[in-house]
C-alpha cells in the first residue's frame, strides 16, 4: 500500500497530523527526522553545524531508505523538497499532501529557537515559505489548508486520503 508523505513548512502541523492520520488508519508512523537522528547517529543540529549541505545529504539518505519501504505515514523535514530527487523517490511508493500553514500562523505558534532554519527569528519563516511555496505546490499531490481547528483540519485530512485507502 502506498505511503501517505505529508510535506510543507516546519510548523506546520506536519508530524501532529501524521500522527494522528496513522492512529486512525491503524499504520504505521515515521518521522523522517527522527529516523535520519538515529540511523545517522547524529543530531540535526550538529549536521547544520557542518553546513546546511551534510544535513541534505543524509537527509537524501533517509528518503531513500523510507521511499522502498511501503504503508507508512511520513512525515518530512520542511526541506525535503528542496531536492528533486527526494520528491521524485517519494512520488514512487507514496501520495504526497502538502499541509499548507501560512507563515504568519506559523510564527506566532511554533517555537521558533527549537528549529534550526527558524532560529533567526520570524523574518526567516515568511523568507522560507516565499522560497520554498511553488516547490511544496508543485511535489504534492494534494494540498490540505491547515486553518481551523485540529479536528477540523484531521477530519479533511481524513477524507482527503479516504479514497487512498478505500482501495486497498
Amino acid at each position: 500500500m502506498k505511503n501517505i508523505v505529508l510535506i510543507g513548512m516546519p510548523g506546520s502541523g506536519k508530524t501532529t497530523f501524521s500522527m494522528a492520520l496513522a492512529e486512525k488508519l491503524r499504520r504505521p508512523f515515521v518521522d523522517a527526522d527522527a529516523y535520519l537522528e538515529e540511523k545517522e547517529g547524529r543530531t540535526i543540529q550538529s549536521f547544520f553545524a557542518e553546513s546546511e549541505k551534510t544535513f541534505r545529504d543524509a537527509e537524501e539518505r533517509t528518503i531513500e531508505d523510507l521511499s522502498r519501504r511501503q504503508n507508512l505515514i511520513i512525515a518530512t523535514g520542511g526541506g525535503v523538497v528542496k531536492r528533486s530527487r527526494n520528491v521524485a523517490r517519494l512520488h514512487e511508493t507514496g501520495l504526497l499532501i502538502f499541509i499548507d500553514r501560512r507563515a504568519e500562523d506559523i510564527v506566532t505558534d511554533v517555537e521558533v529557537e527549537k528549529r534550526p532554519l527558524l532560529a533567526e527569528g520570524p523574518d526567516k519563516v515568511f523568507a522560507l515559505y516565499k522560497e520554498r511555496i511553488a516547490l511544496y505546490r508543485k511535489a504534492a499531490d494534494r494540498i490540505l489548508e491547515n486553518r481551523g481547528s485540529e479536528e477540523e483540519v484531521l477530519a479533511r485530512l481524513l477524507e482527503m486520503v479516504g479514497g487512498i485507502e478505500g482501495r486497498r
